[in-house]
This record gives C-alpha cells, structure tokens and sequence, in this order.
C-alpha cells in the first residue's frame, strides 16, 4: 500500500513539474514576444518620426517660398510711404517707396546715401485725364520736389517716371536732369514711346552717380517693353545737342520747325472758345503731348513751371 502511495506522489509531482515547465516557457515566449513587437513598434515609430520631420521641414519652404519671392525685391530696403507731392528733396537712405499715383505701385528705392538708384514696374498706366485729378497742366501736383541739383539753370526737375505715366512728384521719382534732355531729348522721346503704345510692362530705370556726395545722376538706364518688344535705353545726363554738335552731328543751319503756325487759328481745337487751350482740348484735337515752347500752341496754353513743356 505504502508502495502505492509512493508511485502516486512521484506520478503527481511530475505531473506539475511538467505544467510549470509549460506555463514558464510560455511566460518567457510571451515575455520575449512582447518584448520583441515593443521594440519593432519603437523602431518604426523612429523611423516615421524621421520622415515626418523631413516633411515639415521641406513644407513650410515649400509653401513660404512664393511668399519670399515677392518680397525678394524689398529685401535690404525699409519700405515707407512719402505723399507724393512733398517738396522736400530729402531722401532716407536704403528705403523704398511707392512713387505711383493713385492705386498704381512704381516702386523706388535709394542706396545707403539717400541716392536714387533704381525704380521699378510690373506695368506704366497712363495718365487718366477724365478719371484723376490732373491739373491744367498736366500734372498732378503744382510743383515737383526740391532735390539739390535742381536750382540749377540746367537741370530740371525730372520726373523717372512722368506724370502722364502716372508718377508723383516727391523726391523719390525726381532727379536734376540736363533740361534739353528732360524736354527734348532721349528722356523726352522715352516717356512718349511709352505713351504712344498706352503703357509699357516691365519696366526698369537704373540711375547712377558719379560719386556718393551728389543727387545729380550721371546716366541712366531704362528697361521696359513696349507690345511684347523689350527696349534699353541709356543715355548720359548731359546735353544732348552739345553732343552732337561736338561729334559734328549737327547741321550748320537749325532746321525748320514743323511745328509752326503763321495765322496761329486755335479755334478748331479752342472748343469753349475762351482763347485758351488745355491739355484736355489739345489732346481731343489729336495732339500728342507734351507742347513744347517752339509749338504754335503752346503761347496758349498754360505752363505752370515755366519749362517749355505743357502735358509732360
């Protein structure tokens, strides 16, 4: 009997040996599993977490860089605003401003010397005679601002972009400019291209100095397409009939005027009749402005600065 009990027990405690064997197996396999899909998670999660960080990265470049471009060319530059018919012919160093009348953006900046070097315009709209405030003259303000060069007998107030292309008159669209070339010469010819082909895109004018001290450019240099056709131009700051009379270019006799009117009859385009001609008037009677002083209409007409020129 005894015997019997003894094969019982060893019989039994095999028995739960062999299960506690069997449950710690499959704690350690469990265990290691878990273990094992802990650390493949993890590895993932690391490996998402990289790319992720790349993406954001790359977005907000890609998504900022549109808005960084349009304000590449005001990089460097404060931008402030100046009323545009503000006399003063100061100007604040590295600075750009809207020298466009009404909602038109021409933007100017000057240099770390106050000095004005460059102007710019996606597009030049002219002048709206009907629709803005132009003055009799032409322009939009009486006067245009005082930059130093400018009390010169030679040099005139010179608009970069003129009024008849819709720029103001402060300081920042004014340079003293050689008065022949300003009224008649590849400054002139420059703004009524541009008004012949009503506007230009495009547009560009580089203005440089012949040292840091002055306001007074010594050439200029403009960019601008007219009707899908891109035009330079640049031209010294001087006179040009000098220059051509000293490259012998000029004839020994002036020519004729084309412009003259012995009986001077101004009622055809006189059309309120009060002896006076505008802009307004001159411009419906198919004349291109500006009227220049050796015209037969400019004696009637009304040249507030006393330039020459009516309509610029």
């Amino acid at each position: 009997m005894k015997n019997k009990m003894n094969v019982l027990f060893l019989l039994l405690t095999a028995i739960f040996m062999v299960g506690c064997t069997e449950v710690e197996n499959a704690s350690i396999t469990d265990g290691e599993t878990d273990t094992q899909e802990v650390t493949t998670v993890d590895t993932n999660e690391n490996s998402e977490g990289e790319e992720t960080a790349t993406t954001v990265v790359d977005e907000p470049i890609v998504e900022e860089t549109p808005a960084q471009s349009n304000k590449d060319q005001f990089s460097g530059y404060k931008l402030i605003e100046v009323d545009g018919g503000n006399l003063s012919g100061h100007r604040e160093p590295n600075v750009v401003v809207n020298i466009g009348f009404g909602d038109r953006d021409y933007w100017a900046f000057t240099n770390e010397y106050g000095q004005l070097v460059r102007v710019i315009a996606d597009k030049i709209i002219l002048q709206d005679d009907d629709n803005e405030p132009v003055l009799s003259s032409g322009r939009y303000y009486a006067d245009e601002a005082k930059v130093p060069g400018v009390e010169s007998s030679v040099l005139d107030e010179g608009h970069v972009i003129a009024d008849s292309l819709g720029g103001v008159s402060n300081a920042y669209n004014i340079t003293p400019q050689n008065s022949t070339l300003n009224r008649h010469g590849d400054q002139a010819y420059m703004e009524d291209a541009i008004r012949k082909a009503d506007g230009a895109t495009m547009f560009e004018a580089i203005i440089k100095y012949p040292n840091t001290k002055t306001q007074i450019p010594s050439s200029y240099q403009y960019t601008y397409t007219l009707k899908g056709k891109k035009i330079v131009d640049t031209f010294d700051n001087v006179n040009p009939d000098e220059v051509n009379e000293s490259l012998g270019l000029t004839n020994s006799e002036p020519p004729k005027s084309t412009n003259s009117n012995t009986k001077g009859d101004i009622s055809s385009v006189d059309t309120n009749g009060n002896g006076q001609v505008t802009i307004k008037e001159a411009k419906a009677a198919g004349f291109s402005m500006p009227i220049t002083s050796d015209h037969w209409l400019y004696p009637y007409m009304h040249d507030a600065d006393k330039d020459g020129l009516v309509g610029e």
